[in-house]
Order: structure tokens, then sequence, then C-alpha cells
């Protein structure tokens, strides 16, 4: 029947109180002698009616909603049009308002922080709640591109399985019990837009491949839970109506835990040394014992000029050429852009109902896209390289071993950290930093120059950037004592000076050591081989809390902080802080000394006059 435009509201209906039709055209008369008609429908600008609540049954097979009988009766008898019902209604519109007010994700609890609880009911959902958005009208057809990426045909019939499946979950969601997240049902014009605008940007970015990046999206989605479905809804709706990025509570950290070794910092160092772990057998893992000898340093420097600069990206793997000292066109490296992940590969830990569902795919923890999905995410300038054998090492620098200082005695323990760039030689030593221990006081912090030409200063790792070399003065032993200033947030920090090169670095780091003295440091083995140091007394948090799956795999510093420490570093975006991570890395000895050492005193050990004293009898 064609929506009545009340052309025949002034004629009676001929049928009068013997017709039957919930919407009749004509004028009707009920008991009272009032007349009433059918409203006509209203301009696009007036104001909608109110609606009248009704007791409404959802049909499971084409999500159509039944009006019951005693409401069609009801709206009969009161002479009222019976309203169009369709899946949009399950969302209540609210009160227009502007769009830019907090994320949805922030709704409800704005309005309980505000002291105002927002009306609910047990039929009301609670997207009741949520900001108006305008939804385009458009139809399940792929929009238009300069260059598309398939045929237009091979690109609707991806579109539908995309749309199909987002259907399903959306629906998925409505069936769901907990209705407290029936607030991001999408409407059927919603799902159309959120999967046009899906295909639309896998089509632009990736159109090398297209159907591989579309393909494992669509399994993804099949296998996509609820929770996860919720999130991909709210940044799609934050994104696209609201225009602002979702608001997420903050995260409350790790309780830090307290210290408590049972032992003064003195004795603490008299024990130190029963945490050194030998480096004898770990060459395999990286570990360096002996400097290499001139032959094989020849050896290596003949390799490099047979390549002729061809190397491998650290990054994306691809094969690219490096000229050190520049080309004769003022060019470092070939390859141009380099395009890759910035994150590992996340593999999902296996679960029971695998054989079923199937099991969840690797994915880049930094764009949550498939292994094999896209080439990467993140551009660089150019390619890096770095350099791992210890020949091809000291063939740009020689390993030199921690000589005795007879005259300077006893020195106190070390706890250190490097930051590296990378340069046309490599992955070079940009920033050296150590600090006493226990006490984690400050004895050494410059940044360095290093030999090749900066290619990348790996700024979200080492915390280096351009401008900090710029701006830093040449290195003064006397300066760099009172060298501190504030900064915005009123912490203390240190200008940093710059030292002419890796080796100077090094001669102001083995200054402050003898053999014996215990040098701590996290996977140290990468902090001595880019200072080219060789040292006997090694204490590395990397050995004394060990991946359970044993070397080559190893606990990050940051997970060990977590857990053991209950402390959050190496967050932001300014990169690591290499005072942060030394300190963090001697707090972690001092907690495994605290547990060895009440092993010790249940052996009968014993501190008498800062030394530890073994059992009678040994």
């Amino acid at each position: 029947m064609f929506t009545p435009l009340g052309c025949f509201a002034d004629i009676p209906c001929p049928k009068d109180k013997e017709c039957h039709l919930l919407k009749c055209l004509f004028l009707h008369s009920d008991e009272t002698g009032k007349t009433t008609v059918q409203d006509p429908i209203p301009a696009d600008n007036a104001p909608s009616a109110k609606r009248l609540r009704m007791d409404v049954t959802t049909d499971d097979s084409s999500g159509a909603r039944k009006v019951s009988l005693e409401v069609e009766r009801h709206i009969l008898k009161s002479a009222v049009p019976i309203p169009s019902v369709t899946a949009h209604d399950t969302m209540v519109q609210a009160t227009p308002q502007k769009t830019t007010q907090l994320p949805i994700s922030n709704q409800a609890s704005s309005s309980k922080s505000a002291g105002k609880e927002p009306e609910k009911s047990k039929n009301t959902p609670r997207n009741a709640q949520l900001p108006p958005r305008q939804t385009p009208k458009e139809s399940l057809n792929p929009r238009m591109l300069g260059s598309a990426p398939a045929a237009h045909t091979v690109r609707t019939a991806i579109l539908k399985k995309l749309h199909a499946s987002m259907t399903a979950l959306n629906e998925k969601l409505r069936k769901d019990k907990d209705r407290s997240n029936h607030c991001f049902l999408l409407t059927p014009d919603e799902i159309i837009t959120m999967a046009l605008d899906e295909e639309e940007k896998c089509a632009r970015d990736n159109p090398g491949v297209y159907s591989n990046v579309i393909k494992l999206r669509i399994v993804k989605l099949t296998k996509m839970d609820l929770e996860t479905w919720v999130k991909e809804v709210m940044a799609h709706l934050n994104g696209r109506y609201y225009k602002i990025n979702p608001v997420e509570k903050p995260s409350v950290g790790p309780t830090p835990i307290l210290i408590d070794t049972g032992l003064t910092p003195a004795q603490e160092i008299s024990f130190v040394p029963k945490l050194v772990t030998p480096l004898a057998g770990l060459e395999a893992h990286g570990y360096v014992t002996k400097a290499p000898t001139q032959a094989e340093i020849e050896a290596a420097q003949r390799g490099v000029d047979e390549s002729k600069g061809w190397e491998k990206c650290d990054r994306c793997g691809q094969r690219f050429q490096v000229f050190p000292g520049r080309r004769d066109d003022g060019t470092l490296t070939t390859g141009g852009q380099c395009t890759y992940h910035e994150g590992r590969p996340v593999h999902p830990r296996r679960k029971k109902t695998d054989h079923v569902t199937g099991s969840a795919d690797p994915y880049f923890p930094c764009c949550n896209q498939s292994i094999g999905a896209s080439t990467g995410c993140t551009k660089a300038k150019t390619h890096v390289f770095k350099v791992s054998e210890a020949k091809r090492l000291a063939s740009i620098l020689q390993f030199k071993t921690t000589p005795p200082q007879p005259n300077k005695g006893s020195m106190e323990p070390l706890s250190i950290d490097c930051e590296m760039g990378y340069t046309t030689l490599g992955l070079e030593l940009i920033r050296l930093t150590a600090v006493s221990w226990p006490e984690g006081r400050n004895v050494l912090d410059v940044l360095v120059r290093p030999m090749g030409e900066i290619l990348d200063f790996n700024t979200r790792f080492s915390g280096v950037a351009p401008q900090d070399f710029a701006s830093a003065k040449p290195y003064d032993a006397e300066a760099s004592k009172s060298n501190t200033h504030t900064d915005e947030k009123g912490k203390a920090s240190v200008s940093l000076q710059l030292v002419k090169s890796p080796a100077e670095a090094r001669e102001l780091l083995l200054s402050l050591l003898q053999p014996e003295t215990p040098l701590i440091g996290h996977a140290i083995d990468n902090d001595l081989n880019v200072c080219r140091i060789i040292h006997p007394t090694v204490i590395d948090t990397v050995l004394l809390f060990p991946h359970p799956r044993g070397l080559p795999i190893r606990n990050s510093l940051k997970i060990l902080a977590q857990k053991q420490l209950g402390r959050e570093i190496q967050v932001g975006d300014g990169g690591h802080d290499s005072k942060e991570d030394s300190v963090a890395t001697g707090d972690l000895v001092r907690m495994k000394l605290g547990t060895k050492w009440k092993t010790y005193q249940k052996g009968g050990w014993k501190m008498e006059n800062n030394q530890l004293i073994p059992p009678s009898g040994r």
C-alpha cells in the first residue's frame, strides 16, 4: 500500500464504521463524534511525532519487528497511524546535540562523573546515550577509484562477503544476553557504510595485494569474538561520525614492589659476585670472550670489499647497497624507501576450541594486520642494516679487554645501558649511560658521535633525536658533573654532552672499571659489543631471569620490570631512556640478590664487617 498524502482527508469513507483498514485514506468518525484522518507524511524539517511505546518481537529469520495484535487494536482505536518499524528503530535517537562530545567509549562514565545518571528502563538500550549521527544512504556497490585494484565484479563479490560477515557479527551482538554493549548495534545503512569504508581503504592502501588482504580480513571477521567486534565498531563510529579518537580509561599499572634484600649497600656489594655468570660457552649467542685475530679481521674486510656494499635491510629484509663516505652523487644508500612493520609478529596462544573454530592467525601488533597481509605499515627514508659477527665488528673497531688499574683500587659495580643508531657502518653506539650500583647514582651519560654517516637515529628505541646531537656541547668531564636543568614537567634532567668517537666513549667507561668490577646490564652482550669491550665479570639479567624456552629467546627488560619490580618503563612515544633502563636493570639484580641471600642464610652463610663468611667447615 502506498503511503497516504492526505489527498482524501476531507472525503468521508464510503464504508464508514464497516471499514476495517488500518490505514484508510478517507475521513472517519470516532465514538465521540470527532473526526480523525490519516496524517500526511511530515515535511523533512518538521519535528517527528513522539512514538508510542510498543511491545515488539523480532523475527530471527528476517530481522523485521512485528507489532503485537493488542498494540494494533489500540492504535486503530486511537486513530493514531502505525509508525513504520525497521531495524533502525532499535537505536533510539538521543536529543540533538553537538557531535564534538566525548567519544562513545566514555559516554556512560562522563554522565556519571557529572552527577547525572542516564535514564534507563528495561526496554531502553544504552545507545540512547550516544550522540546522533547522520548515516549516508549508500548501496552495496564498490566506490569508484582512480585505479581500481580489481575488476568491478570481483570487488562487488568481495564486498558482499565482507558485508555478510559484519552483518552476522552485528546480529550476534543483538542476540547477546549482556545488553551492556547493545549501544554498538549498527543499522543496516551503517553496516553498508562500514563495509564500503573498509573495502575502499584496502583498495587504496594495498592495491598490489588487495585480494589477499581483503580475504584475510573476511576470515578474521568470521572468527572474531564480540569483544573485539565492539572495539572495532567503537573505533569506526568515533572516526567516521565523531571525528575524535577513543578516550581509553587510564590503565592501572602494577603496584611498585619494595626491594628489601636484608643487607646494607656495602653488604650487597660484597655479595653480588655470587651472581656473576661466566660467559664461556655462550659465544654462539653473541657473547664475545676473545678478541678476533688479525687474520680473521682481514678475512672479514675482504668479504666486505667483495660485496661492494650490498647488505640486507634489518627492518624489511630487502637487499640494498650502502656507500660509506657517500657516493660521487652524494647518495648513502640505494633501494628507496623502507616499508616495514615496527612490531614483531605475535602468535596467539592456542585454545581448546581451535579444532572447531580454527586457530587465530599470527599478526603484527603495530597495525593488527595478519602476516602476509601487507609489506608494512611504517615507512622510513632509507634501508638500514646491522653487523653481528665479531670479526666484522673488529674490522671497524677492534675489541679491548678491561685493563687492570692497580693505582685506583677497588671500584663500585656499575649498571650500564647503551643506545644505538643505524649508520653506513651498521648499528653504532650513539649514547652510553652508566649508574652506580646499588644506589643508581648517575656516573656517566654521554652522546657518542658514530664513525659512519647516520642513516636513522632509531629514536623509537634509542630516545635520541637529531636535535639532541645538534644542540649537544663537546664533552667536558668537569662540566658534566653539574650540567643539569629542569624540564617542562619540573623533573631534573641532564643536558647530554657529545663524545667525539666510540673509542673515546669506551675509554671513559673503562676508566671506571677493574677486571673484577661487576658490570651489570640487560642483554649485556649487545652493550659490550657496540662498545667493543671484553669484560670478565658480567651480570646479565637475561641470564638471571631466563626465558622458559632458554636462549636465544630472551625476556624483555620491560616485561621483567613489570613482573619482578611492578614498574612501568619504556612508555610513551619518546623512545627508551637509557638512565631509566640501567636503574631498572640494577634493581632486578637487587631483587635476585635478596632471594639468593635467603638461600645462603639457610645454608649457614653470614655477614661480618661487610664481608660474606661461609659456614664453618667450608
